[in-house]
């Protein structure tokens, strides 16, 4: 299948969900557990006033909290139907003045104006259903000032608790579903969603022309995945410690390669 008729299906899926991807099914406790990571990272290096570009804003939960906090938002999605849900809720939040919601792409970066940012955040996998991330590591240099930020949280190639859930049901092929080097079709509400995982060092080789690394860690590497949201929901004081290994452990060497995902912050090079 052509790399058009991927992303094509991947907006259709997007497209059918967000009218209730708020809710448990793509915003529950753990998902919400992640926002929380890629935000204070971001806010921790980028003061409020910033100019900020969302790649990938799905119904601009992330846009909104950040304008909400004194930055103003251009988020963009490939997702007709998640642009309009953003739209409408910084409409709703009273955010219009910092929040611009654009239908485009992340592939399309190079049509983008309105530039220059200083920093860049895309969350949740968005970049890993992108098919050349070398144009989108060129684009997103292109729009950054010099010495600015660019934050992902992006899905991993080893995520222990996959390979042990899917092994524990009899599905290898689902277990090792991560591991290829294509992308590969996911499931959503009936659609397709074509996506490439990544180990950190594969996604940060994209990126090493213009920027240089400057932190990662794991997400959900000692937590579970957030489709395993009811193993938090029944034993809720031992996903707290679970939490809190992640945080004390997960930007270790060797740990932080492994997880649901990994969020890295890269810096462009002055």
């Amino acid at each position: 299948m052509s790399a058009q008729a991927q992303l094509h299906e991947t907006r259709q899926a997007f497209d059918s969900v967000a009218s209730f991807y708020d809710g448990p099914f793509g915003n529950n406790e753990i998902v919400q557990r992640m926002r929380t990571g890629l935000v204070d990272e971001l806010t921790r290096r980028v003061s409020p006033g910033a100019r900020l570009l969302d790649v990938g804003c799905g119904t601009g939960i992330d846009a909104a909290h950040l304008a909400a906090r004194g930055y103003t938002v251009v988020a963009i999605d490939a997702s007709p139907q998640m642009v309009a849900r953003t739209r409408a809720r910084a409409a709703e939040e009273g955010l219009t003045e910092r929040v611009t919601a654009l239908e485009l792409g992340i592939e399309a970066l190079d049509r983008l104006s309105g530039g220059p940012f200083d920093a860049i955040y895309s969350d949740l996998g968005a970049l890993n259903c992108v098919p050349d991330l070398s144009a989108v590591a060129a684009g997103c240099g292109s729009l950054l000032n010099g010495g600015g930020v660019l934050v992902a949280s992006v899905m991993g190639k080893l995520c222990p608790w996959e390979l042990a859930y899917f092994v524990a049901r009899g599905d290898l092929r689902r277990a090792l579903v991560r591991l290829g080097s294509r992308a590969v079709p996911v499931g959503l509400n009936r659609g397709t969603v074509w996506t490439r995982y990544y180990r950190p060092k594969e996604f940060l080789d994209h990126f090493r022309g213009s920027f240089a690394h400057e932190a990662s860690r794991a997400l959900g590497l000692f937590s579970p995945p957030p489709y395993l949201v009811g193993f938090h929901r029944r034993l809720r004081r031992a996903s707290r410690a679970l939490w809190w290994l992640d945080g004390k452990l997960g930007a270790l060497p060797l740990l932080r390669e492994a997880g649901d995902h990994f969020l890295m912050v890269l810096r462009k090079r002055e």
